[in-house]
């Protein structure tokens, strides 16, 4: 079997390397390398480009813009890991778990769109909710998420890792207070709401790892839930999914009544989790920022095009 070509490009950030890392061992997969002095360099960022089969961008998003505008390959699939695509006409959401048409659209499109690390907890949780007809698409709900500081990016990373940083950083922080955060586009349009969520993301002082939480009061349901039920209908969502788990009702025990956030830091899997009461319900996804959150679900991504297992260089244990 001829390996598949792949181009990384943006390959020395956070995201790029860990993508990088994914290929690790595989023999089915070539990976084309720009030099380090030619990384910017937008002839021959196109050369790569278009001599591949897939290219990730791991870039800021006017760069990534600039990157599709290189590409003249018609067969080239281009995976955006940036925030600038994600709700184009003409793009694949890169979330193949929320349905069939979902995954169908990456398997055969050239222009696919990585979901955001805060909206993919959101989007897990409350999409199979708006289609599946259990909360109105005019429901107003509210989110917080605490994410480890590996999702700042670089600058973020080396201030948090500075050690003369500010007493603050030792503490949860919370930021985006004026309800813009760059995820609640594509949290609102590919779940069906008619508005955005209010949303408060919270970084911490660990380095990756991710926890979203939507609160459901009982008025919302337009049918009779409860806890059971809603994570029957959250199984029956995700029923065959490799990287959404869903947990069964009272796992939290086995952790003191705990839900860390780091737990699943460094794989590549999604878990949720539905607890609660009668009257409120509160729903968390947990996973790493850095795995579903980002380059694993590219790297997902681009295993469905080739038709390959979609695990395959992921960590699932």
């Amino acid at each position: 079997m001829d390996k598949k070509k792949v181009f990384i490009d943006g390959s020395e950030g956070t995201t790029g390397l860990r993508i990088f890392e994914r290929f690790e061992g595989r023999n089915d997969i070539e990976v084309l390398k720009i030099d380090s002095e030619l990384r910017k360099d937008p002839v021959e960022r196109a050369k790569l480009i278009n001599a591949s089969d897939v290219t990730f961008l791991c870039l800021p998003d006017a760069a990534a813009i600039e990157a599709v505008a290189l590409c003249t390959n018609p067969d080239t699939v281009i995976i955006d890991t940036s925030t600038a695509h994600r709700t184009n006409e003409g793009w694949a959401y890169g979330f193949p778990e929320l349905s069939a048409e979902h995954r169908e659209a990456v398997r055969t499109s050239k222009r696919i769109a990585n979901p955001g690390c805060h909206a993919s907890g959101f989007i897990s949780l409350v999409y199979p909710l708006v289609k599946r007809g259990i909360i109105g698409a005019d429901s107003r709900l509210c989110c917080f998420s605490l994410s480890g500081y590996s999702g700042a990016g670089k600058k973020g990373i080396a201030q948090y890792t500075d050690p003369g940083r500010a007493e603050e950083f030792d503490s949860p922080r919370q930021y985006a207070l004026g309800q813009q955060h760059k995820h609640l586009k594509e949290m609102q349009q590919i779940c069906g709401l008619d508005k955005s969520p209010m949303f408060s993301p919270i970084v911490c002082d660990y380095y990756s790892g991710m926890e979203v939480t939507v609160y459901l009061y009982k008025e919302l349901f337009k049918k009779e839930m409860n806890v059971e039920s809603l994570v029957n209908e959250y199984k029956q969502a995700y029923a065959g999914s490799n990287l959404v788990r869903v947990r069964e009702v009272g796992t939290e025990a086995e952790t003191n009544g705990f839900l860390g956030s780091n737990n699943l830091s460094g794989k590549d899997y999604l878990e949720i989790f539905v607890t609660g009461n009668e009257d409120r319900i509160v729903v968390t996804s947990r996973f790493d920022n850095l795995g579903k959150g980002a380059s694993a679900a590219a790297v997902q991504s681009m295993n469905i095009v080739f038709g390959f297992d979609e695990t395959t260089g992921l960590v699932m244990d």
